[in-house]
């Protein structure tokens, strides 16, 4: 299989280049720069179109890029930001592609923020729209990938646990110290996925015709008390200190800690436990231990 990529430098998307070419698949970045080589090629979503030629030689397309939520103080132009970047790029894509051409599969980037503040409730991908910035960003994205002639999956994705970077990668260092510890009372729940299931989730779903909506979060969604406790007790350091709140708030502002990091989600896989896809990572303690380990 050829597949396309867009945000293929991106946390998710350099392990899914990666693991396609490990699994004998081509992969072909999408990249703003100059394409410098045969596995590169020029998007301009500003201009909506794709250097030659496009998606033409390609059976399938993977759609990840976007300005990180966590990537800078949620100001009015950062909100802008992080919605502008995935409407331009999907729309880009979307409009790459033909009924009868050769790429008929496209799996476009989504996230769990689509169901808003869940607190103790679970969801699934029955469940409805939440009704905060962040839902409304991701009900855009999934809108205009829905526009695609092809079958297309939302990839509504957890937070994604490496120690390369995503949920953890910014907490590593503190932990490490001994000077981590639980968010706020640590009740809100976490729905989270290691990034090996996250890249098995995107190459199964590129071979399965499943279309709509599809949570990649693991099977068992877990507090952040007891996320603190499995990441303090795989680095064997203590979880007392609970994190000052002003700290990200200065950093990020209100909206980003009352809206996303504080934000209760507790959402389960059902589409790809149904659909027969295995997790390789279930429970949140043996998966931080084994991504830990030195």
């Amino acid at each position: 299989m050829r597949v396309a990529i867009s945000g293929s430098t991106g946390l998710i998307g350099s392990a899914l280049v990666q693991a396609l070419r490990w699994g004998g698949d081509d992969a072909v970045r999408l990249v703003r720069h100059e394409a410098r080589g045969t596995d590169e090629r020029q998007i301009f979503p500003e201009q909506r179109r794709i250097a030659d030629p496009g998606l033409n030689d390609v059976d399938a397309v993977v759609n990840l890029a976007g300005t990180a939520i966590a990537g800078g103080r949620w100001t009015d132009s950062y909100k802008r930001g992080i919605l502008d970047s995935r409407i331009s790029m999907t729309e880009t894509i979307v409009g790459a592609l033909a009924a009868d051409g050769r790429c008929q599969r496209f799996i476009s980037g989504s996230a769990i923020g689509y169901y808003g503040p869940t607190g103790d409730r679970a969801v699934d991908e029955s469940s409805p729209a939440g009704d905060d910035f962040l839902a409304g960003v991701v009900v855009a994205w999934e809108t205009s990938a829905s526009a695609a002639p092809v079958p297309t999956a939302y990839v509504r994705s957890g937070h994604v646990m490496t120690p390369r970077g995503g949920y953890i990668g910014a907490q590593l260092l503190p932990f490490k110290l001994g000077l981590g510890g639980p968010v706020a009372d640590g009740k809100h729940w976490v729905s989270w996925v290691s990034l090996d299931d996250e890249v098995a989730a995107i190459r199964w779903l590129l071979r399965n015709e499943v279309t709509g909506p599809v949570n990649i979060t693991a099977p068992e969604p877990v507090t952040n008390a007891r996320w603190t406790k499995a990441i303090g007790a795989a680095l064997r350091r203590p979880t007392v200190i609970p994190l000052p709140l002003p700290i990200p708030r200065l950093l990020f502002g209100n909206d980003f800690v009352d809206h996303a990091m504080l934000s209760s989600q507790k959402v389960l896989p059902r589409r790809l436990t149904e659909g027969g896809f295995t997790f390789g990572d279930t429970e949140i303690e043996p998966a931080l231990t084994r991504l830990l380990r030195e």
